[in-house]
């Protein structure tokens, strides 16, 4: 079975999945093993689910009358599935990568440009060597336009995911000190997110810049096929403005206020902003788009539990995230409490990194400092600390917090989330 003979039967089909709990009637299940399961017994059950289709990669199952098939591996067999029907895709196709924002950037940008277009793109955090194959196939006959999100910890892994997404316009949110461990120090990063650049210039594809990000100026310099926000000379000027949590943007005397807190979050609106205009958008719409995004998926959500206003960033922290979510939360009105959890993926630098944060969250005079994890246990000499988040919610059991701000912010291996209901 090859792809080309396959792709008739994937058109046929409804969707693609890899967990068995989520087949329904005309999927295609694609069988993942790991090394303590054989999926591959699965493949009967698929059928009588409803399944159209099982990939297996153990031959002793293959039943091509059930269409049961046989291939060496099913991830390469998913991937190519994915370029070939990529191949076959006449819309265009924007990627997104960077060390920060760029779920919530996705978020927007898919926001906006729904506004005009259906719009397909990367559900939850779908952005690795197996959810982009998927967010590929997912793309329907009806859909316009896709948002492709990818993301990396180490070098060439985004040159791998743009030879599945071909995208026609890429964008980089950011180059940060995140997952510094794969890549290999900052420079690393900066070379590996950078990959998306060279994968547009040289199929001569549109590249979106922040004229105010050195580094994205840089790295397109002299080249001729872009859009460009960030400067006064830039194709689209935008202002920043905050109402109380929130940031917005202006545009021609016009304003859009999100429900996003954080200055960084500014660039994250300005790319979705760009975008939209540059797709014949009208500023209305952009703005009824971003005013209109709720965020859900503790990136930068704010929550009101009873008379206490809660900042929830728990799904990612790195250095550079840490630092713009501290200096946010310190320009809130009111008593404030940090709950930061450590950092993951730093490597050699983990130390250093942990140790500059506290110090900075002492220096920036907060009411209550709280640490969770290991790494920040080792450099935390002087504030509450803890091993893990359930040591914190039994301490907070007893201990109510009596600040009306509360920032948690952590990496996603850490949970902090789960002391809400404590709080």
């Amino acid at each position: 079975m090859n792809t080309e003979q396959f792709y008739p039967l994937f058109l046929q089909s409804e969707n693609v999945v890899i967990d068995s709990r989520k087949i329904g009637k005309n999927d295609i299940f694609f069988a993942f093993s790991g090394e303590n399961f054989n999926a591959a017994t699965l493949a009967e059950d698929a059928v009588h689910k409803g399944a159209l289709a099982v990939i297996v990669e153990q031959q002793d199952y293959e039943n091509k009358d059930k269409n049961i098939f046989y291939v060496p591996s099913t991830l390469e067999f998913l991937q190519n599935l994915a370029i070939y029907h990529r191949n076959n895709l006449q819309i265009p196709v924007i990627g997104l990568t960077g060390s920060n924002g760029k779920t919530t950037t996705k978020e927007i940008i898919h926001a906006v440009l729904s506004e005009k277009f259906n719009v397909q793109y990367t559900r939850g955090n779908l952005n690795n060597h197996i959810g982009v194959p998927l967010t590929i196939l997912s793309i329907k006959p009806h859909h316009e336009m896709a948002v492709i999100e990818m993301g990396a910890n180490h070098q060439k892994e985004i040159e791998f995911l743009c030879s599945i997404s071909q995208p026609n316009l890429g964008y980089i949110t950011n180059f940060g000190k995140a997952h510094l461990e794969g890549f290999g120090g900052f420079e690393g990063v900066i070379k590996g997110k950078s990959e998306l650049y060279e994968y547009l210039k040289n199929n001569n594809q549109t590249i979106l810049v922040n004229e105010s990000d050195p580094v994205q100026v840089d790295k397109t310099m002299d080249y001729p096929t872009k859009i460009t926000f960030g400067k006064a000379e830039s194709d689209y000027q935008f202002e920043l403005f905050s109402e109380e949590h929130f940031v917005g943007l202006k545009y021609n005397d016009k304003k859009a206020l999100s429900k996003l807190t954080g200055e960084y979050n500014f660039t994250n609106l300005c790319a979705a902003a760009s975008l939209g205009l540059h797709f014949g958008i009208g500023f209305d719409k952009i703005s009824h788009a971003i005013e209109d995004y709720t965020p859900t998926n503790m990136r930068s959500q704010i929550v009101e539990k009873g008379d206490k206003t809660l900042v929830l960033d728990t799904y990612n922290a790195n250095p550079s995230s840490m630092t713009a979510s501290l200096h946010n939360f310190v320009t809130f009105k009111g008593s404030k409490t940090i709950i930061i959890g450590d950092m993951l993926e730093l490597g050699d630098e983990s130390k250093n990194e942990h140790l500059t944060i506290l110090n900075l969250a002492l220096n920036l005079g907060f009411d209550q400092i709280i640490t969770v994890g290991k790494n920040f246990m080792a450099v935390n000499h002087s504030t509450h600390c803890f091993e893990s988040t359930s040591e914190l919610a039994e301490y907070l059991k007893t201990n109510k917090i009596s600040s009306e701000n509360i920032l948690l912010k952590g990496s996603r291996g850490i949970a902090l989330e789960k002391a809400i209901d404590f709080i």
